[in-house]
C-alpha cells in the first residue's frame, strides 16, 4: 500500500502508479486496470494527513499526464527545434502544473473524510470530478485522457449518454474508493467491495437508444499522410495538392471529407483557376465535399477552417459553406499571454487565429446535417452538445478533420480515436474522422469502429454512414447548461462533507 511506504518513496510509488494509469487509454481492454490503480490512490489518501495526500495526488497526476502526453515532446523538439532538455522540461512542467488540481482535490478529501465508507466514496468521487473539471475547463482546458476515456470499452461506458465522460470518471473513482474503504471486519470489507462491483456491473442496464436513424449517406474519407516537416514546404506542395485533387475527383458517394489543412494554402494563394479545378466536381454536381484549409486575410485575420462545397452551398458567401474552428489549441493556434518568448524559440508556423462561433450551423448533405469539428475540438463534448440547443437543427452526423502529424507515430493516434468514440456515445451520433496521418475511421453511434485506414498511409476509405436524430440526456442538459450541473453536484457533495466535518469538530470541542 502506498500509504505505508515511508517518505518520498511513497511519492515515487504514486508517480509510477500514475504512469501505469495512462495505459488503459490506449489498451482499452484494461478498463479494469484503471479502477485498480485508482484503488491504490484512494487507499493511500484515506490514511494520511492532507499535506501528504496532496503530494500523493500531485505525483499520481504528474505520472499519469507525463506518460500519457509525452508525445508533445515530438512537436516541440523534432518539428519545433526546441532543445531536447527544454522540451522534456516543458512536458514535465505542463504535467506537474495541471496535476496541482488533483493535489488540491486529494488534500480536500483527506481533510474532510469521515471514516464512513459510503460518504467517503461519494466525497472521493466528487473531489476527483472537480479536479477533472478544473483541468478540462480552466485556462481553455486540457482534458486529454480524462479518466472516463479509459472506460470506453468497459461497462461504465453505458453511462456516457447520461452523464458524459467526466461523470463516468467520477463513478469509477467512487467505485475505487469503496474497494479501498477501510473496514473493521472482513465481512464489512466484503460488503463494500461487493457494492462497488455491483455498481460497475450494473451500469450496462442504463444503456438506452435515445436516437433513431434518419437515412444513409455514402461517404469517402481521405487520408493524405503528408509528413509534418513537408506540409508547408513549397517544394512538396505541388505533389501533395495534385494527389489530393486526384483523390477528391475520383472519390465516389454523396460526401467526400479531407483532413485539417489538407489544403495548406488560402484559396487566393491557389489562384482562381487552381481553386476552381479543386472544387469543380462538387460545385455543380450532386456530390459534396468538406475540405480543411485556412481562410481569411491579413486585414480580417485568419481561421483554421473547413469549406463545404456543394451545389446547394454555391450561393453562400465565397460560394461555399464555412466552418471556423472555435476551440483553439494553446501554443498551436493562439499564444497565451506571457509565453511569446517560448513560442519564439521554436521553428513552427504558429500564430493567433480568430475563433469561430461556438454553436455553428451544420452542412446540409442530402437532408443530413453534417457538423464539422476540427482536431482538438472533439475533446469538448459539452461544446459539441451546444449544437443541440435547437433539436430541429441538431446535427445528425459529426465529422472530425484532424492533423496530429505533429506528434509522430505515437499513442496520440489511438488516444484521439478513443476520444471520438466517447463523443459518439455521449451524443449518439456517428463520427467520421478524416485525418492526415490517422486515425481515419468511421465510428457509429455506439462507438463501434466500422472501418479504418492503417495510420501513416496515403489512401481513401469509403463506407455508408447512418444519420441519427433525437437527444440523449447528456445532449439535453449539456446543450443548455454546459458542465455546470456536474460542477454543482460535485460542489454540493464537498460542501456537505465540509459541514459534517465542522459538526464533528464542534462535537469534539464540546466534549
Amino acid at each position: 500500500m502506498i500509504a505505508r511506504i515511508p517518505g518520498w518513496a511513497a511519492a515515487l510509488a504514486a508517480l509510477a502508479s500514475g504512469a501505469l494509469f495512462s495505459l488503459p487509454f490506449v489498451h482499452t481492454a484494461g478498463w479494469w486496470a484503471s479502477i485498480a490503480l485508482l484503488v491504490l490512490l484512494a487507499s493511500a489518501v484515506q490514511r494520511v494527513p492532507p499535506r501528504r495526500a496532496a503530494l500523493l495526488g500531485w505525483a499520481f497526476g504528474t505520472g499519469w499526464l507525463a506518460a500519457g502526453t509525452w508525445w508533445l515532446y515530438i512537436s516541440m523538439h523534432v518539428y519545433g527545434g526546441l532543445p531536447a532538455p527544454m522540451a522534456v522540461a516543458a512536458v514535465l512542467a505542463l504535467s506537474g502544473g495541471l496535476s496541482l488540481y488533483l493535489a488540491l482535490a486529494m488534500a480536500v478529501f483527506a481533510g474532510l473524510r469521515s471514516g464512513r465508507p459510503l460518504a467517503d466514496a461519494a466525497l472521493f468521487a466528487a473531489c476527483w470530478l472537480l479536479a477533472e473539471l478544473a483541468r478540462g475547463v480552466l485556462f481553455t482546458g486540457f482534458p486529454w485522457i480524462a479518466a472516463g476515456y479509459a472506460q470506453i470499452d468497459g461497462p461504465l461506458a453505458a453511462l456516457a449518454p447520461w452523464i458524459g465522460v467526466y461523470g463516468i470518471g467520477a463513478v469509477a473513482a467512487g467505485a475505487a474508493a469503496l474497494l479501498a474503504a477501510p473496514a473493521r471486519t472482513p465481512i464489512a470489507r466484503a460488503g463494500w467491495s461487493a457494492l462497488a462491483v455491483a455498481v460497475v456491473a450494473a451500469a450496462p442496464l442504463a444503456q438506452r437508444e435515445f436516437s433513431r436513424p434518419t437515412q444513409r449517406l455514402a461517404v469517402t474519407l481521405v487520408q493524405t499522410n503528408v509528413a509534418q516537416d513537408e506540409k508547408f514546404a513549397v517544394e512538396h506542395l505541388p505533389e501533395a495538392l495534385a494527389w489530393l485533387g486526384q483523390a477528391l475527383h475520383a472519390a465516389g458517394g454523396d460526401l467526400v471529407i479531407a483532413p485539417e489543412t489538407a489544403v495548406p494554402l488560402l484559396p487566393s494563394q491557389l489562384g482562381e483557376e487552381g481553386w476552381r479545378a479543386l472544387v469543380a466536381p462538387f460545385a455543380g454536381g450532386d456530390r459534396a465535399a468538406l475540405i480543411g484549409l485556412p481562410l481569411g486575410s491579413f486585414e480580417e485575420g485568419y481561421t483554421n477552417s473547413v469549406a463545404g462545397i456543394s451545389a446547394g452551398a454555391a450561393g453562400l458567401p465565397g460560394g461555399f459553406y464555412r466552418y471556423d474552428k472555435h476551440h483553439l489549441v494553446p501554443f498551436g493556434e493562439f499564444i497565451p499571454a506571457g509565453f511569446r518568448w517560448f513560442v519564439a524559440m521554436m521553428n513552427i508556423p504558429l500564430g493567433d487565429f480568430n475563433r469561430g462561433p461556438l454553436a455553428a450551423p451544420s452542412f446540409e448533405v442530402r437532408g443530413e446535417r453534417v457538423a464539422p469539428n476540427i482536431c482538438y475540438e472533439d475533446l469538448f463534448g459539452e461544446e459539441l452538445a451546444r449544437r443541440f440547443t435547437d433539436p430541429a437543427a441538431a446535427p445528425s452526423i459529426f465529422a472530425n478533420v484532424s492533423n496530429i502529424g505533429w506528434f509522430g507515430d505515437t499513442i496520440a493516434v489511438a488516444q484521439h480515436l478513443h476520444i471520438s468514440r466517447m463523443r459518439t456515445l455521449e451524443l449518439q451520433r456517428p463520427m467520421l474522422r478524416a485525418t492526415n496521418t490517422g486515425a481515419t475511421a468511421f465510428i457509429d453511434h455506439r462507438a463501434r469502429v466500422l472501418a479504418e485506414l492503417p495510420p501513416f498511409t496515403r489512401g481513401v476509405l469509403a463506407h455508408e454512414v447512418e444519420g441519427r436524430q433525437g437527444l440523449t440526456p447528456f445532449a439535453a442538459w449539456a446543450s443548455r447548461f454546459g458542465l455546470w450541473p456536474l460542477l454543482a453536484a460535485g460542489g454540493a457533495v464537498v460542501a456537505a462533507a465540509a459541514f459534517g466535518a465542522r459538526r464533528r469538530a464542534g462535537t469534539r470541542t464540546a466534549s
